[in-house]
């Protein structure tokens, strides 16, 4: 199996086949070990451990999240309509278990589409959640909505026993990660990488293949983790996209994760596939 990034892992059992039991859904609001998700600040709340915060269920919550054994898990839709910003919460990223990151991942994803979904794509008239919050129906034309994910490919372009790492404005200073960019429609993801690629720092690769994926719910994307070869290794920076971009050696990898002092860059931090992808190159991309 391929590297398992955070958010990454099994987390609840989903339950498909509930969702389309209105009746069955109340039932396990109702159960006796049934319970749900507490948000803080527009995003579910973390515990003294790492752990999800929960409580008791109240009234009828529209989002059912799964099963967590014999325990239904539900979640009401947090208050408030505005996006997310990504930033505002990764300092959760670095308290929230492990084990519970792929249900904070999928509960915040599934809110953040609620939250921008209000109305219908079709005829622009108010959706209600559906399907055990797994889709909005619409009250009017009732065309039924359901949650979107979007592709991102994310790779590592290697030159002789060297990688391409690049950063962005936003970066923290000294950061330095994996290039990476939005599936276009009508692409491949072997060609988005090849694209993503020569429009950012101008190189030719091949033998592009895929290592291992992330889901991302800042609002709600799919990282593609991959690798490239490429066919040389001189650079034209796209400065729109980057603020630079460099070769690393083997070396200078090995010293940005363990934060050495001598490190010629700040790697990725661990929640990010991006670091996950760097650890699969140094173990030989097993």
């Amino acid at each position: 199996m391929p590297p398992e990034p955070f958010f990454s892992g099994p987390g609840l059992d989903r339950a498909d086949h509930l969702r389309v039991d209105p009746d069955a859904i109340r039932q396990l609001a109702s159960h006796v070990l049934a319970r749900q998700l507490i948000w803080e600040n527009g995003a579910p709340a973390i515990g003294e451990f790492g752990q999800l915060r929960w409580e008791t269920v109240t009234g009828s919550p529209p989002l059912f999240l799964g099963l967590d054994g014999d325990s239904p898990c539900f979640s009401h839709l947090p208050d408030g309509n505005a996006a997310v910003d990504a930033r505002a919460h990764f300092q959760l990223l670095a308290l929230v278990d492990v084990a519970e990151a792929p249900t904070f991942a999928a509960a915040l994803s599934l809110a953040n589409w609620h939250r921008r979904h209000g109305h219908c794509s079709v005829c622009g008239q108010v959706t209600e959640p559906n399907r055990g919050g797994w889709s909005r129906a619409c009250t009017s034309c009732s065309a039924e909505h359901y949650p979107r994910v979007d592709p991102v490919v994310i790779m590592l372009a290697e030159h002789d026993g060297r990688l391409l790492l690049g950063r962005q404005p936003h970066y923290p200073p000294g950061r330095y990660s994996a290039l990476a960019g939005f599936v276009e429609p009508g692409e491949s993801i072997e060609a988005a990488v090849a694209r993503e690629l020569k429009e950012e720092a101008g190189i030719d690769v091949t033998d592009v293949h895929y290592l291992s994926s992330q889901p991302w719910p800042f609002p709600s994307t799919l990282m593609i983790g991959a690798h490239a070869i490429a066919l040389d290794d001189s650079l034209a920076i796209d400065t729109n996209e980057l603020d630079d971009a460099r070769w690393f050696t083997r070396q200078e990898v090995i010293d940005a994760l363990a934060q050495r002092p001598e490190a010629s860059f700040q790697a990725p931090p661990p929640w990010a596939i991006a670091r996950t992808l760097l650890e699969a190159w140094l173990d030989g991309l097993k």
